[in-house]
């Protein structure tokens, strides 16, 4: 009877999970059948209260809002200002409303449109054959500084308009020389045959080249000339309203009803009309004191250093400076019109609408040519600089106009509307909620991440303007210092030196504290029988110490990690090694009790639970690091479910030193199952073992796959983390893969623990610079293999003697062949390992180099020793070939090598 209830409540527990996956899919996020169910199995698990979730760190609202769909009461805070009104629009205005509430957006939205098009439609007008452009592409310009030139640069990354297979657009430009002036560029669209028919950008890395010298001007002048122009992203005109200067109009995109797609033409004198015509108006309505400055958005951009901003150098000083005098002509009229609505909840959701308009409608708004559409201000949390922008025609229908924008959020409206009640909406600051102690049933949050994103300053782009559209509203302020025009900074949870908490800078230790200070609320309002989760995707090991310290000194303790796709593949974020590929929930209790664990307890229950868990997640295709950090929580239930650990002599226990030991035994786990049983030999210094630069290159590779997995994003093309070249993924020339890197921070933690010296390895399989590891690509080790001589060469003595063992001539033993250079470049370095010595690695990666050269013979010859020698060489080939990614080059000259190998 027992047996049989046991495996009904299985069957029980596995229907419920796949109910929940099934739930959990977007495309069912509105479907009643779902909800309905969910809603009922939540009311059936707590019949007396409707459990209550708390999120304190709620941004834009994913978490709450997956709450109130479920049936749940929901708390939701945020000290940012943007961020509340989005959670008010969608937690409590929509679920109020319902549908209704998006066709009263609507029909305000149009009613704006309309408005506008008869106040600045002719700013923007059809050109005289009846096409109707729908975007300019405008680029800043700089003067050449060569005495026999002075001509005008235009800062272009590239001059492809459109790159589709089938479609193929682009600008070419003419040097023309009129007698006693500069000379000047006279550009024209064309379609292009061939790839070299198009010129080459005028501007990479901040440097500058004149195209009409080809003389270069350097970053220092390139910015001093920007600032100038405070970002040279408007026109400069004379008085009898030519153009004299900045901003230059490459091209204007337009639709024409006789042809199929975008349709580009280069520049003439009409559009510089129009353009001029926008500056007089803006002229005309600063003169009106009733206006002011205060309708350009001219609150200051926060100081040059702060976390992902880059414009400042180039002179764009205050928040207006991002937009040109058009663009900033039509969102005053936007933001004036919205804020003439009556009703509150349209007014607000139309704020958004616009707010999604104006994020399109910057000078740092790109043309994606391979789409052949405009990619928003912010393709990345930060503002770099956009030497080319494109300028939205924002009257239009297209999808980066404001009809678009409107109906954008009315179609969410109308999909949030299944939600239940609405929920409990405040600005707060995450450590100190207005909520009794034991309210909640569950906190669940996902906290800001150290210097990570400067949330508050990039919200700023949408506050100068919201306020506009939205004067006098409750929440769009600063509540603890009225006089601040911008988004509230002091009580920020953030790592940022530029600013402070009133006291102190807000360095690392401020944003531990006040993380830990963040938790231990969080414990203060969760019932005893409740539970708590964490969402944390960043892979600094430090990060994640603090964290988890913060947690157990508030009271929680960890039971669980698991690692979740929440993350986009393609994300841009995930082109920085420090990115996980899911996001991993941590899932808490509040602890009960004071008790103190025992150190030697806690380690010999640790390998049992490692290994559980990595056998159950990599079951469910979790890899690489995200299975590292996936195995932290159930690790740290044995170290968390105590106030503190202790050794016999009362000696207290850092929770660094246990987590060092969570990384030695999956380290040490994951080498066995990478290179073999052989490697446990390795725990007791037995023989056998392979070399540390073959357990340092699997174990990276291993650490790597969860990111092999989703993208080809660790891949790194060695940019130099280039601040001033945002990434382009319109560029044409592929860029050739130079290794694959991880935070030094993460490879130091496998590398200690299991006797691997990283400084002994530096320059021959590996290479640190600014905080990160980069493991040499094989191709980049043939002249440290090889020495003075290249593959041809030491293929040729080794085919010319094949009766002497290959193996001899190339890696003899003991002492070091005349043309090997194992070791890298000389330096002094104290105790290298297998110094002189060739390496199982060193082999493997010579017949790579064999293979790659195609020098058939001298490649079996050198297999064929290594078959004689033993099994070490074809078991590490194995394990590599198995890490490596499928489409690298190292896989396919492993696999091709490996077929050659003598069976």
């Amino acid at each position: 009877m027992g047996g049989a209830r046991s495996s009904d409540d299985l069957k029980l527990r596995e229907a419920i999970l796949r109910f929940i996956g099934d739930c959990a899919d977007w495309d069912r996020s509105a479907d009643m059948t779902y909800l309905t169910a969910a809603r009922a199995l939540i009311d059936a698990a707590h019949r007396q209260e409707t459990p209550l979730v708390v999120d304190p760190f709620a941004g834009g609202g994913s978490i709450p809002l997956e709450a109130l769909r479920l049936g749940c009461d929901v708390y939701a805070s945020d000290l940012n200002p943007v961020a509340c009104l989005i959670l008010k629009t969608m937690l409590e205005d929509v679920p109020r409303h319902g549908p209704g509430l998006a066709e009263k957006v609507r029909a305000a939205g149009a009613e704006i449109r309309a408005a506008a098009e008869r106040e600045l439609g002719r700013f923007y007008p059809p050109d005289p054959d009846g096409a109707r452009p729908i975007a300019y592409l405008w680029a800043r310009t700089v003067r050449c500084e060569a005495s026999d030139c002075g001509a005008e640069i235009p800062l272009a990354r590239s001059f492809w308009l459109a790159t589709k297979q089938n479609r193929q657009r682009a600008l070419r430009y003419h040097v023309e020389r009129p007698k006693d002036a500069v000379p000047r560029l006279r550009f024209e669209a064309f379609e292009p045959v061939d790839e070299s028919e198009v010129p080459h950008g005028t501007v990479s890395r901040a440097t500058a080249v004149c195209a009409c010298c080809n003389k270069p001007l350097g970053p220092d002048r390139v910015r001093t000339q920007l600032r100038a122009q405070h970002g040279g992203a408007d026109v400069v005109f004379d008085e009898d309203g030519r153009r004299v200067g900045g901003a230059t109009l490459l091209a204007v995109i337009s639709l024409r009803e006789s042809k199929v797609g975008r349709q580009y033409r280069a520049a003439v004198t009409a559009d510089y009309d129009t353009v001029c015509a926008a500056h007089r108006a803006m002229t005309d309505r600063l003169s009106q004191t009733s206006l002011g400055s205060a309708r350009i958005a001219s609150e200051p951009l926060p100081p040059e250093g702060t976390l992902g901003f880059r414009v400042q150098k180039y002179g764009m000083l205050t928040w207006g400076d991002l937009f040109n005098v058009r663009q900033k002509l039509l969102l005053s009229c936007f933001a004036n019109r919205n804020a003439a609505i009556d009703d509150a909840a349209t007014r607000d959701g139309l704020a958004l609408a616009f707010s999604r308009c104006a994020e399109q409608s910057s000078s740092l708004v790109r043309w994606r040519n391979s789409v052949e559409a405009v990619a928003g201000t912010f393709g990345r949390q930060a503002l770099p600089i956009m030497w080319d922008f494109v300028e939205i025609a924002p009257l239009q229908g297209e999808a980066s106009g404001y009809p678009a924008a409107v109906e954008w959020v009315c179609e969410a409206i109308d999909r949030l509307a299944a939600g239940g009640d609405a929920a409990q909406v405040y600005q707060a600051d995450a450590r100190s909620t207005p909520l009794h102690p034991g309210s909640a049933g569950v906190w669940f949050t996902d906290p800001p991440y150290y210097d990570a994103i400067p949330y508050s300053d990039l919200s700023d782009y949408f506050f100068v303007w919201l306020k506009r559209a939205l004067p006098g509203h409750p929440l769009l302020r600063d509540t603890t210092d009225p006089s601040n025009p911008l988004t509230p900074k002091t009580g920020e949870i953030v790592q940022d030196e530029t600013k402070s908490d009133g006291n102190r800078p807000k360095d690392r230790a401020f944003f531990e504290h006040a993380m830990g200070q963040a938790f231990a609320e969080g414990r203060r309002v969760t019932r005893d029988d409740g539970i708590g989760s964490v969402v944390f995707a960043h892979k600094t090991t430090e990060g994640w110490e603090a964290l988890l310290s913060g947690l157990i000194q508030g009271g929680w303790t960890i039971t669980a990690s698991w690692p979740i796709a929440t993350e986009r593949p393609g994300r841009l974020r995930a082109k920085d090694s420090a990115a996980l590929a899911t996001s991993v929930h941590l899932v808490c209790r509040p602890r009960e009790g004071h008790s103190i664990g025992d150190w030697g307890e806690v380690l010999r229950e640790l390998p049992g639970r490692v290994a559980i868990w990595m056998e159950r997640l990599q079951a469910e295709d979790v890899r690489g690091a995200d299975l590292v950090f996936a195995c932290i929580g159930p690790a740290l239930e044995i170290f968390s479910r105590y106030e503190r650990v202790e050794t016999p002599d009362g000696t207290r226990i850092p929770l660094a030193d246990y987590l060092g030991k969570v990384w030695e035994v999956v380290g040490r786990a994951a080498l066995e199952q990478i290179l073999g049983t052989e490697e446990a030999r390795a725990r007791n210094g037995l023989a056998g073992v392979l070399e540390e630069d073959a357990r340092l290159t699997a174990l990276f590779l291993w650490t790597l796959q969860s990111e092999f997995k989703g993208s080809r994003a660790a891949a790194t093309d060695d940019d130099d983390a280039n601040a001033d070249a945002p990434d382009n993924e319109d560029d044409l020339s592929p860029r050739p893969s130079r290794g694959y890197t991880l935070s030094y921070d993460v490879v130091r933690r496998f590398a200690q623990p299991l006797g691997i010296h990283l400084d002994a390895w530096t320059d021959r399989i590996i290479e640190t610079r600014k905080g990160t590891v980069r493991l040499l690509p094989v191709a980049e080790r043939a002249h440290q293999l090889f020495g003075a001589d290249d593959v041809s060469a030491i293929a040729t003595a080794i085919e010319r003697d094949r009766k002497r063992a290959a193996q001899l001539d190339l890696f003899p033993e003991p002492e070091p062949p005349p043309r090997l250079r194992i070791g890298g470049r000389a330096r002094p370095r104290p105790a290298k390992p297998y110094a002189g010595q060739a390496t199982t690695l060193d082999r493997v990666h010579a017949a790579m180099l064999l293979q790659r050269g195609g020098r058939a013979n001298a490649l079996r010859a050198l297999l064929l020793a290594e078959a004689e020698r033993g099994r070490d060489f074809a078991r590490l080939a194995n394990a590599l070939s198995a890490l490596y990614p499928r489409e690298s080059e190292e896989k396919r000259l492993l696999d091709a090598m490996l077929l050659a190998m003598p069976r």
